[in-house]
C-alpha cells in the first residue's frame, strides 16, 4: 500500500502538497484550482474552488494502480466536510488504528475533525472512484454565513472532535450538485451562482438532519399504517353477510347484539367503519 499525507493550511497549500504527492501538473487561477495526473501509480484529476468565505468544493476523479491511503491532518479552520460519492468505495477512520467506516457509490457522508488525530482515506487499486467534497468552516468569517455557519456547527461537531455521519444520498442534494457542476458562466456571476448552489446545499444537509429524530417513530408509524390500511380493508365488507356465511345467526342477530352489548345501533356502526 501506497501511503501519503497530507499537511493542511491554506487552500494553495493543500493543492500543492496533492500535486507533490500525486506528481501531478497543477494549474491556479482565480481560485480555481485544475490538478491533473497521469503516473505509473495513478491517472485522474482534483479539481477544486476555494470562495472568499473560506467554503470550498472539490471533485476527486482518479484510479490507482496500488492500494492508497491518505493520511490528512485536521484543518485549522476544523470545517465540516460533507462529501458525496459518485463511484467506488472510499474508507475512512480517525487515525491508522481508528474504526473503518465505508462510504460506498450513492451515498453522502459528513465528516468533522478538530482534534490532533488525523482523518485517513483509504482507496482501492484498479477501481474508479469519483466522489465530490464541500467544505464549511464551523466559524463565521467577518460575520459572513454566521447563522448558516452556526447551524452547521450545532449539528455537525462534537466534543470529542471527531464527528462522522454516512447514509443514503439525497437527491435534491444530488440535483443541487449537477447544477452546479453545469453552471456555465466565468468571473462574478459564475461565482456567485455557485455560491447560491452551495449555499442551497447547506440548508439541505442541515434540514434532514434537523429532522433525524423523526426516524426514532419509523416503527410505530408503519405499525399505524398497517393498521389503517386494515380497517380500510375491511371496512368495504358487510358484516351481516360474513356472518350469515359463517352461519353464526341470521341478518337480524347481528343487530341485536350490538345493540344490547355496545348500546347503538348495526347502522351507524356500519357507516363508521365506511367514513
Amino acid at each position: 500500500m501506497k501511503k501519503l499525507y497530507l499537511n493542511t493550511g491554506g487552500f494553495d497549500a493543500v493543492f500543492n502538497d496533492l500535486k507533490d504527492s500525486f506528481n501531478g501538473e497543477l494549474i491556479a487561477e482565480n481560485n480555481e484550482y485544475n490538478l491533473e495526473i497521469k503516473s505509473k501509480w495513478t491517472k485522474g484529476s482534483i479539481k477544486g474552488t476555494r470562495f472568499d468565505d473560506k467554503v470550498l468544493f472539490m471533485h476527486f476523479d482518479l484510479v490507482f494502480n496500488q492500494d492508497v491511503s491518505l493520511s490528512i491532518e485536521s484543518f485549522q479552520s476544523a470545517p465540516v466536510f460533507f462529501v458525496y460519492c459518485e463511484n467506488g468505495n472510499i474508507t475512512h477512520t480517525f487515525g491508522v488504528n481508528g474504526e473503518k467506516r465505508s462510504l460506498k457509490k450513492s451515498q453522502s457522508a459528513v465528516l468533522n475533525n478538530s482534534s490532533v488525530i488525523n482523518s485517513v482515506l483509504f482507496f482501492e487499486s484498479h477501481k474508479r472512484i469519483q466522489f465530490t467534497i464541500l467544505g464549511m468552516p464551523t466559524f463565521a468569517v467577518e460575520n459572513k454565513n454566521s447563522e448558516l455557519t452556526s447551524q452547521v456547527k450545532k449539528h455537525f461537531t462534537n466534543d470529542s472532535g471527531n464527528f462522522i455521519y454516512i447514509g443514503k444520498e439525497n437527491l435534491k442534494i444530488s440535483e443541487k450538485l449537477q447544477e452546479y457542476k453545469a453552471v456555465p458562466q466565468k468571473g462574478i456571476v459564475g461565482t456567485l451562482l455557485r455560491k447560491s448552489i452551495l449555499k442551497d446545499i447547506f440548508e439541505l444537509e442541515i434540514a434532514q438532519h434537523s429532522y433525524n429524530y423523526l426516524k426514532t417513530f419509523d416503527p410505530i408509524v408503519n405499525l399505524a399504517s398497517r393498521q389503517l390500511n386494515e380497517i380500510k380493508r375491511i371496512s368495504n365488507i358487510n358484516f351481516s353477510e360474513v356472518i350469515t356465511a359463517a352461519g353464526a345467526a341470521s341478518r337480524n342477530y347481528l343487530p341485536r347484539i350490538l345493540k344490547e352489548k355496545y348500546h347503538f345501533s348495526f347502522k351507524s356502526y356500519n357507516q363508521k367503519l365506511a367514513s
